[in-house]
This record gives structure tokens, C-alpha cells and sequence, in this order.
């Protein structure tokens, strides 16, 4: 198989994780590491991402950023000032598209959301608030450190300091969670009119509380007849649902999340953050990973040592990786967009695409390429066609 260069660099989006919580939550395996007054030093921190973001500006020369995601960990947590300090320098040394979508995770604790007015007076356009449930049992279970109460009075505060574009995270499938239960967390969130909703099953993930000690969940039968009645009730209310677990009303899908299913670039910066940045002029795609540890990070940030593996994707490991990303997309993509971001044609992966055509997991059409319910359903083994 032969890889072509691409006309152009595909579009690029900033990442910035920010790793302390409060307590990290029994389900969760992302690298959140519980706050101390002792293990965050903000003002610190933010030199350090800084240090970080110079060290790689070779890499994304002459590039504009589209989107900026800060997440974590609980981003919130840090104040106004040292958010803005950060973004301020970031202005100063990337071009920045001038409708650059700016999102920060923030948690519905009442100290967090006193500071939503500040987060939009700097630049922060979108919040993607972590509810999970409007039902305090369930809260209790999932090692959630705010209410219900906590949750709306957060959502309140978000609509009234001028977010007009905000995303509400939910699960279903909770500890003893029943489906009247789950579709009345669902209505609540309805009653909020966020412009998103990322709706999606609690899975045990190794690595967590959860894995060692796992609570009693519902049964198989029971979560799938949650989705189904949830998504129709969803659709009723105006919510398209565009990526596998990603609901939108109208023009508010999430920018930063479509650019990497759309198999864009992105940059990563902070302990243990993540980028994959396409080099057009050297032909290659390459993933690079960062120290998980914040204190080991925090001592290496802004030399090449900071960073724990470096990864030039294949030619036979990129058509997986392009539809691991795409094919959850409920309206698919453009046939043309697989050779613009890997630089291979599509006739590379006929056999592949047949495969999924003949068992009914992919509508493949001359200029459109999209996954069908039924692969929708099973991801699993639509993506297992295209390993090499």
C-alpha cells in the first residue's frame, strides 16, 4: 500500500489537561489525581503548560488553532486569573481562529460554579458540566462530590453568566439505576435546555475503584431498553444525535470532539495529555503521549524528555485508526476526507468496506461514508474489519 502526501495539513485543535480533582470518582480512569493544597500550585502549573506550549510551536508552525478543549481532572478548580493568564499566552503565540470554540470541564461544586461569570469574561465560550445524574442516590454511588441541588443551581449560574453554548454530561446504567429512574434523570436534563447532552453508559473500566470492587448494575436487556427509550425521548425534544453518545440541538455539536473523530490533529499539553499532529512535508503522522505523573511532568515540561512515547502511525495501522475515529459518526463522512487525512486512497480498503457493506455495519455510497444502526450497535466488530 502506498501513502500519497495530502495536499495540506488537516485542521488543529489545542488540548490542556489540567489533572487534580477534588477526589477522584471510583468509575473514572482518566489521570485525575486528588487535589491537596499541597500538590497544586496554579501559578506554577500554568508556567509550566506555557514552557510546554513553546517547546512545541516548531511542530504546529504556521498553523491555526480551531478549538481549545481544557479538561481533567476538574479544570474549574483553578481560578479566573490563572485561566486567564493562560490563555492569554496562548493568544500571544498561536493564531487563533476568530470563532475558535473555547471549552472548560468544570464540576457543578458550588465554589466552581461562583466562577462561571469570570471563565466567560476571559474568552471561555463553551462549559461541558460533569451532572451525571439528578438523582442524590445515585450521585452518593458514583463518589460524586455535589447534589442535585448543586447540579441545577451550577446550570443556573452557566445561563445566566452568558453561556449560551453548554454541555451536560449524563450517565445511565447507574448502580441499581431503574429505566424510570434514568429517563426522569433525562427530563431534567431536558428541563435545563443545554445546547448538548453527552448521554452514555457507565462502563467499568480497568484500572478503577469500580473494576476492584464492582457495583450491581443493571442487566444487558435492561440498559439497551434505556438507550432506546432515552434516545427517542431525546429526538422528541430536538436532540440530534450525532456521534455515538453525543446529542445537539441545532449548529452546537461539540467542534473540538468533531475534529478528532473527523481524524484532525490535535496538540496535547499537560501531564499525561495526548497529540496526534500530521507533518505534510515529511509525510508522516505522529502520536506523541506525556508524562501521566504531574510532578514528573511538571520537572521535565518543555524538553523532549517530558514525553513518555513517540509513534509514527503505519500505512497498515492508519486506516483502523481513521475509522475508529469516523465510523462513530452517525452521519459518517465524506469519502474524499479519508484521503485528505491519511494520504491513502479509499480503493486501499475496499476488501474492508465490502466486508462491512455484506454484513449490513456500513451505508457506503460513491461520496459518503457512514456507519448503519446496525453498526452503530456493534462498533466492536465493524472495527475488527479494518485491523491489519
Amino acid at each position: 500500500m502506498t501513502r500519497l502526501t495530502c495536499h495540506q495539513n488537516p485542521p488543529l485543535s489545542l488540548y490542556i489537561h489540567l489533572p487534580w480533582c477534588i477526589k477522584k470518582c471510583p468509575y473514572c480512569d482518566f489521570n485525575a489525581h486528588a487535589f491537596s493544597p499541597s500538590n497544586l500550585d496554579e501559578d506554577n502549573y500554568i508556567e509550566v503548560l506555557i514552557r510546554d506550549l513553546e517547546f512545541e510551536l516548531p511542530r504546529i508552525e504556521g498553523r491555526a488553532i480551531n478549538t481549545i478543549f481544557i479538561g481533567g481532572g476538574t479544570p474549574s478548580l483553578f481560578s479566573v486569573a490563572a485561566l486567564a493568564k493562560l490563555l492569554s499566552a496562548i493568544q500571544s503565540r498561536l493564531h487563533m481562529h476568530p470563532a475558535i470554540e473555547i471549552t472548560l470541564e468544570a464540576n457543578p461544586g458550588t465554589a466552581e460554579a461562583e466562577k462561571f461569570r469570570g471563565f466567560r469574561e476571559i474568552g471561555i465560550n463553551r462549559l461541558s458540566l460533569g451532572v451525571q445524574s439528578f438523582n442524590d442516590k445515585h450521585l452518593k454511588a458514583l463518589g460524586r462530590i455535589h447534589d442535585a441541588t448543586d447540579a441545577r443551581r451550577a446550570l443556573t449560574l452557566a445561563k445566566d453568566a452568558g453561556f449560551l453554548n453548554f454541555n451536560i454530561d449524563l450517565m445511565f446504567g447507574l448502580p441499581a439505576q431503574t429505566m424510570n429512574e434514568s429517563l426522569h434523570d433525562l427530563e431534567q436534563v431536558l428541563a435545563q435546555e443545554p445546547t448538548h447532552i453527552s448521554w452514555y453508559q457507565l462502563n467499568i473500566e480497568p484500572n478503577t475503584v469500580f473494576n476492584s470492587s464492582p457495583p450491581t448494575l443493571p442487566n444487558d436487556d435492561d440498559i439497551w431498553a434505556m438507550q432506546e427509550r432515552g434516545q427517542l425521548l431525546l429526538e422528541a425534544h430536538g436532540f440530534k444525535q450525532y456521534e455515538i453518545s453525543a446529542y445537539a440541538k441545532g449548529k452546537f455539536t461539540a467542534l473540538h470532539n468533531v475534529n478528532y473523530w473527523q481524524f484532525g490533529d490535535y496538540l496535547g499539553i499537560g501531564a499525561g495529555a495526548h497529540s496526534k499532529i500530521t507533518q505534510v512535508a515529511e509525510n508522516k503522522i505522529e502520536r506523541v503521549t506525556r508524562h501521566k505523573i504531574p510532578k514528573r511532568y511538571i520537572e521535565l515540561a518543555g524538553t523532549r524528555a517530558a514525553v513518555t512515547s513517540t509513534k509514527v502511525l503505519t500505512d497498515n495501522e492508519l486506516p483502523l485508526e481513521f475509522m475508529m475515529n469516523a465510523l462513530r459518526l452517525t452521519a459518517g463522512i465524506k469519502t474524499h476526507l479519508f484521503f485528505e487525512r491519511t494520504g491513502l486512497f479509499l480503493e486501499s480498503v475496499g476488501k474492508e468496506l465490502n466486508m462491512a457493506k455484506d454484513h449490513g455495519f456500513i451505508d457506503w455510497q460513491t461520496s459518503i461514508l457512514k456507519p448503519s444502526a446496525k453498526g452503530r450497535q456493534y462498533l466492536n466488530e465493524l472495527l475488527e474489519i479494518f485491523v491489519r
